[in-house]
Order: structure tokens, then sequence, then C-alpha cells
């Protein structure tokens, strides 16, 4: 798909693998949008060009990826359709909030493999409830401060900078991605979900992380081939050199999304 208002994602470092050997399995590549706002002082950006490569060279994942500003996503209805995988990344407040919304509620709706983490997860569960849920009034305070019903507002405490444990419900997609009961993670934001959270339960939405003290971390739409939201940034594991299971089970699931996308192409 052509798509003007898409740009390249940051390129990779010219001795970085960029596609499998001769040798490897071969997988179609798959379009990955990137939403968002790219910045040089947001860290988790500048670790994509990384984690891409790493996809490719340890794990023959190779996904093709362009960014889509927010303020673009709001211009065009369409700018996310015919890629294989969404991630909503860090990075709030976007320059457009329906810019933003209308791409998750894109993939939601047309099952398209999502990511979404930190400002990605906050916007998430604002496209579920507004869209899913009726609660069409409200607002995440950070771009709202002024309105009357919030659905993410401040931490009590700000996870700026910021490791914790992350408890993972058994039976749930984040279990059999992460493969584990608990697990220590990075975060970077000041903003979480507080209100409504039994309505999004009511109507689907699967809350299926929590830290320590019962807030929720991890969300994810069950039915959906793959609707992942993380508070944390499984971006920031490591050096960027090994993926975080999350982001290799999200590139997994782009590859599939592109393999049954080039199945139903007329031969």
């Amino acid at each position: 798909m052509t798509n003007n208002a898409a740009q390249p994602a940051p390129s990779r470092p010219a001795s970085s693998p960029t596609a499998p050997s001769a040798s490897a399995p071969s997988n179609p590549s798959a379009r990955l949008a990137v939403v968002g706002d790219r910045s040089p002082d947001v860290v988790s950006h500048s670790r994509i060009p990384l984690l891409l490569d790493a996809l490719t060279g340890q794990d023959r994942l190779v996904l093709d990826a362009y960014w889509i500003p927010s303020e673009d996503a709001a211009a065009d209805a369409a700018a996310v359709r015919g890629f294989d995988a969404v991630w909503v990344v860090p990075g709030s407040p976007y320059r457009s909030e329906a810019g933003v919304l209308s791409a998750i509620r894109t993939a939601r709706e047309e099952g398209v493999p999502f990511l979404g983490t930190c400002g990605g997860f906050q916007h998430a569960l604002l496209e579920y409830a507004r869209n899913v849920c009726g609660l069409t009034r409200v607002a995440h305070a950070e771009s709202e401060p002024d309105a009357e019903d919030f659905l993410i507002e401040p931490l009590a405490c700000s996870l700026v900078g910021h490791e914790g444990t992350v408890v993972i419900e058994p039976g749930s997609l984040a279990q059999s991605v992460m493969n584990a009961e608990q697990s220590v993670e990075r975060y970077f934001c000041a903003y979480g979900p507080t209100r409504h959270l039994d309505t999004l339960r009511a109507h689907g939405l699967r809350f299926s992380g929590h830290d320590e003290d019962g807030h929720v971390r991890i969300a994810e739409l069950p039915g959906h081939p793959f609707f992942l939201a993380t508070l944390f940034q499984p971006e920031l594991a490591g050096d960027g050199s090994r993926p975080h299971p999350i982001v290799r089970a999200f590139a997994r699931a782009a590859v599939e999304h592109a393999t049954r996308a080039a199945a139903r192409q007329p031969a």
C-alpha cells in the first residue's frame, strides 16, 4: 500500500542485517505502522530500528516499518489500513489524540495485530471506553485537564524511570507470550487508568497484568488475533539487541497476518 503520509522508520545501522540469509527459512515481510510523533527525546523511538534489526537477524521476522504521525492519522481515516500491524508508541500527549484513536480503532475492528506501549496503552483503553463502552465523555487528563470525567489520570506515584514487578494472569495472551507468572518491567510514565475499569471489563476487555498493589499494567482483547497494550515499555528491555517477548510475539503476529493476506491474493 502506498501511503504518502507514512514516513520510513529511522534508518537501520548499516552494519546490521536487513534480510534473512539465503539458508534461513523464508518468511514474507510485514508492513508495520508505527503511530506516534517521532522525537529524538523519546528513548523508545530510537530503540525501534535496533529491534527491527534484531528481529530480522535473530528471528527471521522482517518488518518494513513506517512512521505515521498522529496528525496524518487524523487527516486520513485509512492511514493504517493495509498494514500488517499497528504499534502506537510512547510520546504523549500526541499532537492529535483523534489520529491515534482512529488508528487504534482500525486495528481493533479490522483484526490487525496491535501493540500499544505507555501512551499507546492509555489511548487503547480510551478508544475502547469511548467506542465500545459508550463512555463518550471520558478523557485523558494529560490532554484534557479540565474535563469532567477521566479514564486516565496522574498516577499516585510517578513511574518515570522506574522498574516494577508485573503479575501476569494465567491463561492470558500476556502469559502465553511472556511464559512467566511475573516479570520486572521498565516504565517511563506518569499517567494510568483509574476509573471505569469494571465497565471496560464488562464489555470484554481483559486486564491480564497488574502491579503488586493490583493496579492495571496490561490489557488485551480476547477474540482478536493479537491486541495487547502495556503501561510499561517492553521496547526498553535490555539494550535493544534481544527483543522483549512481547515485541517478538507482536512481530510474529504481523508476519502471520502478512502470510494470510498473501494467501488471499489471486495467483
